[in-house]
């Protein structure tokens, strides 16, 4: 797992909402045994595009939005194997996370 890597939402309660999440967490503590992870969230599900806080991402041909204000962290276990990155695309979503953490 790297950060940036895509993985399938498990979770089936949520997984038709968002269908994605995003490892943004550090590699550098890949030994930890959480991940910070960010979902990728379907505009047909209602959530509003919110400027740089929730940057539109195209993935597996789906516009999804990068949800960074419902980042959640996770039991490491829980991630499947990663499915895609979002690498290419590091600049715009770490300035959606240092959005929220403050405001500029």
């Amino acid at each position: 797992m790297a950060q940036y890597d895509v993985h399938r939402n498990a979770d089936r309660d949520t997984a038709r909402a968002f269908p994605y999440i995003v490892d943004v967490q550090s590699d550098l503590l890949r030994h930890l045994d959480t991940r910070l992870v960010v979902p990728l969230g379907r505009l047909s599900a209602g959530f509003p595009p919110i400027g740089r806080l929730t940057p539109k991402v195209d993935f597996e041909g789906e516009g999804l939005l990068f949800l960074v204000n419902h980042a959640v962290s996770i039991p490491r276990a829980a991630l499947g194997p990663a499915v895609g990155t979002l690498e290419p695309g590091r600049a715009e979503l770490l300035g959606a996370i240092d959005f929220l953490l403050t405001g500029v």
